[in-house]
């Protein structure tokens, strides 16, 4: 449920291959792997893709860094032809990416996030992509998080992005609250009390927000109870988890907050949108999410950077380790498959290079210096060389991140349930949507019913 890539201004004199990137191809085709350039198998043409998530227009900086990219990568392979792109915010939206599975409309190179990985393999709507990885330079480099992508021994798609959770808060309402910033909650007892002194500050002021909706909201019940040490579904797979006293623990702690202390508002937050939009606004005091909230709070919403930090989840036994990378369309010819997987390896796994040009990211006042994306072992080549350019190019204060950082460490990470996760996120969601809608809410039956749905359509998964 991210976003993610950096920007800087385009290049003029590669303005032209930009373009043409993002247009149609010459025969007016639209660019999906039907395309009769990609579909030509040895032709002496260009081979013809398309990709998604591009950042949206609003997102100047990473906008014009991801058309840079585009551009310098045509130059570089003249006989691949990037003949559509289509930008997307966030890149994963059920709303969107579900139809256009479905119809068989994806592009060429699609974003997944991590949830949406296992059951792309299962239903066999990602290309086998394991007689070409060995042509990636940084493939052997990958730490477990390629793990994901693999079934049977075959590779399935590319991680570029990964994350653990963790407790993101707003340094400026917590001086202006009498809290103090370098000293942040280690405890659910310690957030109620620190949303209660926020709320506390007048009209507009949020302690603590919260998804409730749009799949969202079952995602941060599933980051929340397994902080508590808790699970979804059983280890097996076949039946829901979450009935337990930490499950309920999750929805009596919003329950308090929202209904007793008064410290969450009444505002819904149903879409990743609109809880990011709130926090940039510079009245809520804290959130779950994971570091890279403080990126996306200053390059998609306008928040002021400087004001966030994220610390370790409170009292966590586990971390959801989530994250996204790309797939390819199962009907890819070889020669857009090898296409595709070059210009992933370019603009998302190359150190010096697209989301690692730490240089260019500098020089163009974006933050560099976080501590992700964490893709590589840290004793390999790959992962010594990013850590030393993000290092060398650092412009962002570590402070905002150490908390984090130092208080994850040894906490294991956990990962999320299953390939029916966005389907078991949407029957979470009604609880989650439940207890912060009305305060007569029935914990332990919502708690029931929802076990009930998830054991149902997991049978029906068989």
């Amino acid at each position: 449920m991210k976003s993610h890539k950096l920007s800087i201004l385009l290049v003029s004199g590669l303005a032209i291959a930009a373009a043409a990137a993002c247009g149609t191809d010459d025969s007016g085709n639209s660019g999906n792997t039907g395309d009769k350039a990609g579909a030509a198998a040895g032709s002496a043409g260009p081979v013809s893709i398309s990709v998604n998530c591009e950042p949206p227009k609003t997102n100047k900086a990473e906008r014009a860094t991801f058309e840079e990219d585009l551009a310098a990568f045509q130059k570089l392979n003249p006989n691949i032809k990037i003949s559509k792109v289509t930008d997307a915010f966030p890149c994963y939206d059920p709303r969107t990416f579900e139809p256009k599975l479905a119809s068989g409309e994806l592009e060429t190179v699609f974003y997944v996030n991590f949830p949406n990985v296992g059951r792309l393999i299962e239903s066999g709507q990602a290309a086998d992509i394991t007689p070409y990885v060995n042509e990636i330079k940084t493939f052997k480099d990958y730490n477990s998080s390629i793990d994901l992508f693999k079934k049977d021994g075959k590779v399935y798609g590319l991680p570029t992005d990964g994350y653990g959770m963790g407790l993101v808060y707003n340094k400026e309402v917590f001086t202006k609250a009498g809290l103090d910033p370098n000293n942040p909650p280690k405890t659910w007892a310690d957030v109620q009390a620190a949303a209660k002194k926020i709320a506390g500050l007048g009209p507009g002021y949020v302690g603590y927000g919260e998804y409730s909706g749009n799949n969202v909201g079952g995602w941060h019940f599933t980051a929340s109870i397994y902080g508590r040490g808790g699970s979804v579904i059983t280890d097996d797979g076949k039946k829901a988890a979450f009935n337990t006293p930490e499950g309920k623990a999750v929805l009596e702690n919003l329950h308090q907050m929202r209904w007793v202390d008064n410290s969450m508002g009444s505002q819904l937050y149903i879409d990743w949108p609109a809880l990011m939009k709130a926090m940039a606004g510079g009245k809520m005091g804290m959130m779950l999410g994971a570091p890279d909230v403080l990126i996306s709070l200053r390059n998609d919403f306008g928040g002021k950077f400087e004001n966030y930090a994220i610390t370790a989840q409170p009292e966590a036994k586990a971390l959801f380790n989530g994250g996204a990378g790309y797939m390819i369309n199962p009907k890819a010819t070889p020669e857009q498959i090898k296409a595709g997987l070059k210009w992933i390896e370019y603009k998302f796994l190359t150190p010096g290079k697209g989301q690692f040009d730490y240089v260019r990211a500098k020089g163009a006042n974006l933050t560099v210096g976080q501590p992700y994306p964490d893709l590589y072992g840290a004793d390999t080549p790959s992962g010594q060389a990013v850590n030393e350019l993000r290092k060398a190019n650092a412009n962002i204060d570590a402070s905002q991140f150490a908390g984090w950082v130092e208080g994850s460490k040894g906490i294991p990470p956990k990962a999320e349930p299953g390939p029916y996760a966005q389907e078991i996120y949407k029957i979470l969601d009604t609880p989650m949507s439940a207890v912060l809608t009305r305060k007569d809410a029935n914990i332990d039956q919502l708690l029931s019913d929802a076990e009930s749905k998830v054991n149902s359509l997991l049978a029906s998964k068989g």
